[in-house]
């Protein structure tokens, strides 16, 4: 493997694991680190070479919008809530607009997540009188369901109780 390769897997690490909330941001910082930090490798890099950096960033998304749809996080530390996975979300589709890059899968994977997180939330709430942590409003969950390719009627009866507002 070429200290090239090596330099980008080093940094698709960094973006993957502690990209924190604003990966695109880690990736920048990779960008500079590789080409232009003194400190840095110095490299020359090819625009294929840059791919597996916006894949990383598209990974971290991925992770940190469905940490938020995950019910056993709801009182972890971690857990930002429903309102953070919209907002993740809303930062991938512009990522991977300004970039081209194709995210059906992890549309998939999160319109998934949230019909499961949906499902637990009514029962937790209603069968077991738990209080909500959903909290977005009803439309600003109807539009995230909508951008997933869900319909309102895909959605589980009585999720419109769970919201904190219209």
């Amino acid at each position: 493997m070429s200290s090239k390769e090596t330099y980008l897997e080093d940094e698709v690490f960094i973006i993957e694991d502690a990209g924190g909330e604003m990966p695109e941001v880690a990736m920048h910082g990779s960008l500079y680190y590789l080409c232009s930090d003194p400190e840095g490798p110095g490299l020359l890099l090819e625009k294929q070479d840059c791919f597996p950096l916006k894949k990383a960033v598209i990974n971290r998304y991925q992770t940190i919008i469905l940490r938020d749809l995950q019910p056993e996080n709801r009182k972890k530390s971690i857990y930002r809530g429903l309102q953070r996975s919209v907002i993740n979300w809303q930062r991938l589709k512009l990522f991977a607009a300004t970039e081209q890059l194709d995210i059906s899968q992890v549309r998939g994977k999160v319109a998934a997540a949230l019909l499961s997180f949906l499902e637990q939330e009514i029962c937790s709430v209603k069968g077991h009188g738990g209080k909500s942590c959903i909290n977005c409003s009803r439309l600003t969950l109807q539009e995230f369901a909508g951008e997933l390719g869900l319909a309102s009627e895909d959605l589980v009866p009585g999720w419109q109780d769970l919201c904190c507002g219209e």
